[in-house]
């Protein structure tokens, strides 16, 4: 942590001290890293740094080292600035995420202050959820879904996810699968014409979910948050913590308890939707598919011998391409 960061730390806080407690994780392709930062002499014992750094070389472990992968991260920091200043305020307990302190940029370098999720009560990470805690993530997005049902993500991703194939020509031009290829703008229209549009987290897996003792969820890394149906943040979640069997047997079980909750979070935020609700949730089911589709022909181009690329995500593709006539 060099003098500039400590800085900006002691000012936004009003602490005498900070140092440096740990370097919770690097950030992709050697970009920075999140700290955790001790302070003393005012009322808050910690907060999370996100330091990034642009590389003037990066080292994708993927070998996707292009200019327009480079260009996507240094937007994708952006955004996550706009998030914290304009649209993080607005979410309820329900949709827990930190609260920014404070963030700065210091010529090619980004310094975010947030809340300490530990220090907040949520210390807990999982790397496998049982039903319970599947139920408690579902919510989460249900309820960030209903927040921001029909909202413009002006400042954030016009399509939110980091797989959308505006995005992502290099791994679409080594797809080998032709069918997939050739329906690939075809499923992305057909999510981003739905009529229905939210935003969504964009990077809803579960190691971006952390838990309390009594089992509530705050939600972190807001690089990817954008406008998008919100069936892609639920498909990448359930890939993100359910192998092939269970999510075919979860599927139904998955879908039924996330609508559940948005009927009822859109009650309770959104109630100009209420009249429409059973509209939406049936186009949302419907998208379902096409949601998974999307990641499943980003991920076959990306990293072709990924564990998620398994029989349920093949059998949803070939129905989903069946259903567009290829």
């Amino acid at each position: 942590m060099n003098q500039e960061v400590q800085d900006l730390i002691l000012k936004l806080t009003g602490a005498k001290k900070a140092h440096e407690r740990e370097v919770i994780q690097s950030l992709w392709s050697g970009y920075g890293e999140i700290l955790r930062v001790a302070l003393e002499g005012c009322a808050i014992t910690s907060v999370v740094v996100k330091h990034v750094r642009f590389p003037a070389d990066s080292a994708h472990p993927r070998g996707w080292n292009t200019n327009l992968s480079h260009e996507r991260k240094v937007r994708s920091y952006k955004v996550e600035m706009n998030w914290y200043e304009h649209w993080s305020s607005i979410c309820t307990d329900a949709a827990r995420v930190p609260r920014c302190l404070g963030q700065e940029t210091i010529g090619d370098e980004v310094i975010m202050i947030l809340e300490d999720l530990d220090a907040a009560g949520y210390p807990l990470r999982k790397s496998s959820l049982e039903w319970h805690e599947i139920k408690a993530c579902l919510r989460w997005l249900a309820t960030f879904h209903a927040t921001f049902l029909g909202k413009t993500p002006e400042g954030l991703w016009a399509q939110g996810s980091y797989w959308h194939l505006d995005t992502r020509p290099d791994e679409l031009d080594v797809l080998d699968d032709q069918n997939l290829k050739k329906a690939a703008s075809t499923i992305d229209d057909t999510l981003k014409k739905a009529k229905y549009q939210s935003i969504i987290h964009g990077d809803a897996k579960i190691a971006n979910f952390c838990f309390s003792p009594k089992g509530a969820v705050s939600a972190v890394d807001f690089q990817y948050v954008g406008g998008g149906c919100g069936m892609i943040d639920v498909a990448y979640f359930m890939g993100s913590c359910m192998y092939e069997d269970e999510c075919a047997k979860m599927e139904w079980k998955v879908l039924g308890y996330y609508f559940t909750c948005l009927k009822e979070a859109v009650n309770n935020l959104s109630p100009q939707y209420n009249k429409e609700y059973a509209e939406l949730e049936s186009e949302w089911r419907d998208l379902y598919p096409y949601a998974w589709t999307d990641f499943y022909r980003f991920l076959k181009g990306w990293s072709p011998g990924h564990w998620k690329l398994n029989s349920y995500s093949e059998q949803m593709s070939r129905n989903v391409l069946a259903d567009l006539g290829y």
